[in-house]
């Protein structure tokens, strides 16, 4: 109960927004409750007249009528508005919600995310938001108008037959401490199948992305039994939390029965004592009706609630996710770059990692030099690469762009003013331009056409169907590698930073298409302060600097014809073949 109510206060400020709103849906609420409570009433008056203890006339039928009727139109029109409005509003906090998560989610550094399977983190913005927007607006709604008819039931039971009512009432309490155990089973398990659902969502994306991979080692037979093994597990756990369900509702129907019994029973017995009417027999059997259809409602919603529950305890666990890389408050803009950067005895590790990837590295690069950075696989090259532009912080030692610790400058100025090419490009799902204009999304059309130029990518463009209009499909995937990287390039060319990253931008190419893009990458460097991570040593030979760094830190800097002439670890990867593929 406490785990609940603490729930429920994280979700509150979103639904002060809305106050007003909900509370004219309450208003709508409680007048739907009207009908059911009225009519009781209006039957044991009938009753008890015909039977001979009042005097009933068609006045009073039709007074009768005339309320009822009076009644049923404020029922449909509170209901209309219960559903419209309050669906809207539930809505409306979903929108609330899944924008907050959004925003907190572009915040969260790199380690989280290669910690954490994008379909488990899909379900929570989607599914779970929805069952949240359901939860929104059933909940007060409900809980509202059980509230209402079973004090108002009491109420009016109490002036009929107290003992009765109080033997009834008593029914109701056990029925909460018998279900309360299958309900606790019933959170468990909407629980585990939602985190469930994000493997599974997990696993179908990353077999559907790689499906040529998949296709290319005939594996078909293989994705398909892992899959069926996560769906079987799914299946499993829908069952146990449907086992639970069953027996909720069963414990709840026996405690029907229980109460229909005890008024059967006991009002019979008052009956033939004379204590009760027949009209109260009436009465009494139709609000026992009305509590049990309350109790039912309760019931079905009971599963809404815990998937509700559910839905905000895992919102919860993102918002609480710590944003390791935030502006400090004393944060600073960059302003005149000229593009050097500092790199003063750093070391770093990841969370998972119980050694260093990088161990008191320093070097500098100075406005305009070309730096670039060549070792094996494994020795830090690319987490240096990511640190500069804060993708992660180091754990010790400084980096500093034109004089000022990265630490205190505001991280949107720190990478506007950074341009990174990758090697594994990534293209969003639209056409070329938009693909492009990402680099800055206030640049003219003859902008975007420059920087294709700039980027050899131009020629290509307007081969293909539509030009720059062309849907390049998902990542990309209806463009060439080189056709991919080349638009990459365009991308930072359009955004024009005076610091560029280029990490192994060319090793995942063809022969012919490296050598386009080198060319491109070199338009591109020009003038600017570059850090290059090479596969290929060829490339880098005209660098102003070269650092091997390997995972003793670095071992060797020069130029190419310094380190040559050293004849030491450069040397010996030139004269094998000139390609780090170690």
């Amino acid at each position: 109960m406490e785990r609940n109510i603490n729930l429920i206060k994280r979700v509150m400020p979103y639904f002060k927004k809305y106050k007003f709103i909900l509370m004219f849906d309450l208003l709508c609420a409680g007048l739907t409750t009207l009908t059911d409570m009225v009519l009781p009433m209006i039957l044991r008056r009938l009753t008890n007249a015909g039977l001979g203890k009042y005097n009933l006339t068609s006045e009073i039928v039709i007074k009768m009528a005339i309320l009822l009727l009076v009644i049923k139109l404020i029922d449909l029109c509170a209901g209309y508005y219960m559903t419209r409005t309050g669906h809207i509003m539930g809505a409306k906090i979903e929108t609330d919600m899944r924008y907050d998560v959004f925003n907190h989610l572009q915040k969260l550094s790199d380690s989280y995310f290669n910690e954490t399977k994008v379909g488990q983190i899909m379900a929570r913005i989607t599914s779970d938001l929805f069952d949240i927007t359901e939860f929104s607006h059933h909940c007060p709604e409900e809980y509202f108008i059980g509230f209402i008819k079973i004090i108002i039931s009491f109420i009016i039971l109490v002036r009929l037959n107290v003992i009765l009512t109080i033997i009834l009432f008593l029914t109701i309490p056990i029925m909460i401490v018998f279900a309360s155990k299958y309900n606790r089973r019933m959170r468990k398990g909407f629980k585990e199948q939602k985190s469930h659902i994000g493997v599974l969502n997990a696993d179908i994306e990353d077999s559907l992305l790689g499906v040529k991979v998949v296709k290319s080692f005939a594996n078909e037979d293989m994705e398909i039994e892992k899959f069926q093994k996560g769906n079987k597990k799914f299946l499993d756990i829908k069952s146990e939390t449907y086992a639970s369900m069953a027996g909720f509702n069963t414990i709840t129907k026996a405690f029907d029965g229980i109460m229909y019994i005890v008024v059967v029973l006991f009002g019979g017995l008052f009956l033939v004592k004379g204590t009760m009417s027949s009209g109260d027999i009436v009465a009494f059997i139709l609000y026992v009706q009305t509590l049990l259809t309350t109790v039912r409602r309760i019931v079905e919603f009971t599963e809404q609630f815990q998937r509700g529950m559910t839905g905000i305890e895992r919102f919860t666990e993102i918002m609480d996710q710590d944003i390791e890389i935030f502006d400090d408050e004393d944060a600073v803009d960059l302003e005149n770059v000229k593009g050097k950067i500092e790199i003063k005895d750093i070391s770093f590790r990841y969370n998972n990692n119980n050694e260093d990837v990088l161990s008191n590295v320093s070097f500098t690069i100075e406005p305009g030099q070309k730096v670039a950075l060549v070792g094996p696989s494994g020795g830090g090259k690319t987490t240096l690469c990511n640190l500069i532009p804060r993708f992660y912080d180091v754990d010790s030692g400084q980096i500093l762009v034109e004089g000022i610790d990265v630490k205190k400058i505001k991280l949107k100025s720190l990478r506007q003013n950074i341009g990174m090419v990758q090697q594994d490009v990534y293209l969003f799902s639209g056409t070329v331009k938009e693909n492009i204009l990402y680099g800055n999304p206030n640049a003219t059309d003859d902008e975007i056409i420059e920087a294709a130029k700039a980027a050899g990518a131009y020629d290509f463009i307007m081969n293909l169907e539509n030009g720059f209009d062309t849907y390049v499909g998902e990542r990309g995937v209806m463009l060439s590698g080189g056709q991919k990287q080349r638009i990459s390039i365009a991308r930072v060319f359009l955004k024009n930073p005076p610091i560029l990253i280029l990490d192994e931008a060319t090793s995942a190419l063809d022969n012919k298409s490296e050598l386009i893009v080198q060319e491109s990458l070199e338009r591109l460097a020009k003038g600017r302060s570059s850090l290059t991570i090479a596969h290929r040593l060829t490339t880098v030979q005209n660098a102003d600097m070269i650092l091997v760094l390997t995972e003793d830190g670095i071992i060797e800097r020069g130029t190419h014809k310094e380190l040559m002439d050293k004849k030491g670890y450069y040397y010996n990867l030139y004269t094998q073949g000139g390609r780090l593929m170690v």
